[in-house]
C-alpha cells in the first residue's frame, strides 16, 4: 500500500469517495439533526442501473447516524453500530441523495439514533433506527 492511499484511508476520504462523496453538508445544534449528502452512482444500482443496491443505502443512514453521535459530543466520541434496522419506502435510483440523522438518546456506553433518507427526487425513501457503543475518539 503507498503512502498517499494509507493516508486517504487513515482520514476517512477514501471510504467517503467510495461512497458517492458522503458528506456533511450541515449540523443544527438545536434541533440536534444532521444532514449529508451523496451522490447514488449508477454503479450502485441494480435492475439495469436504476435502483440503489439496500447495502449502500443502509451505509449512507449508518454514515450519517455515526456522524450526528460525532456532532452531537462536541467530536469528542464515536459509534460503533451494534443493530441497525432499515426501512425501505421508496426507490432510490441516480442522482443526488440526502440524509438526515440525530441522535435519540446518549449514555455513557450506548447512544440511540435515527435516519432519514431521501431520494434525487426528494421523497422519503427509507428509514433506519441503530444501537450502538460509544467510544471516545
Amino acid at each position: 500500500m503507498d503512502d498517499d492511499q494509507d493516508a486517504r484511508i487513515r482520514s476517512g476520504k477514501a471510504l467517503s469517495e467510495s461512497m458517492g462523496d458522503f458528506h456533511v453538508t450541515g449540523w443544527d445544534a438545536d434541533a440536534g439533526r444532521l444532514h449529508a449528502g451523496f451522490t447514488v452512482r449508477r454503479e450502485y444500482c441494480h435492475t439495469n442501473g436504476t435502483i440503489a443496491q439496500g447495502g449502500f443505502i443502509t451505509a449512507w443512514l449508518d454514515a450519517a447516524m455515526a456522524h450526528a453521535v460525532i456532532h452531537d459530543s462536541g467530536h469528542r466520541q464515536t459509534v460503533f453500530s451494534l443493530e441497525i434496522k432499515v426501512s425501505f419506502y421508496e426507490k432510490v435510483g441516480p442522482g443526488e441523495g440526502r440524509v438526515e440523522a440525530r441522535v435519540v438518546r446518549r449514555g455513557r456506553r450506548v447512544a440511540f439514533m435515527e435516519a432519514a433518507l431521501y431520494n434525487p427526487e426528494g421523497k422519503l425513501a427509507a428509514q433506519a433506527t441503530s444501537t450502538g457503543v460509544l467510544a471516545d475518539l
